[in-house]
């Protein structure tokens, strides 16, 4: 049975939803943004996005190696 698209989280998201979804302050991101320390982001027209899949890997990549082994 394939997915319902409605089912399926966005593949874009906008600064406001990656706040939620790292559960992090928009004003974090921000900052991150600014630094070029946070979860990969790009802009379009004048919306900065992020994509799911960049957001769980910048996640994976703050645990570190200490916490997989």
């Amino acid at each position: 049975m394939p997915d319902h698209p409605a089912s399926r989280e966005p593949e874009l998201l906008t600064i406001t939803e990656a706040a939620e979804l790292l559960r992090a302050p928009v004003a974090t991101l921000r900052y991150w943004r600014h630094l070029g320390t946070g979860p990969r982001s790009f802009r379009l027209g004048r919306r900065v996005l992020y994509r799911h899949d960049d957001l769980k890997a910048w996640v994976e990549a703050q645990l570190g190696p200490s916490a997989t082994g």
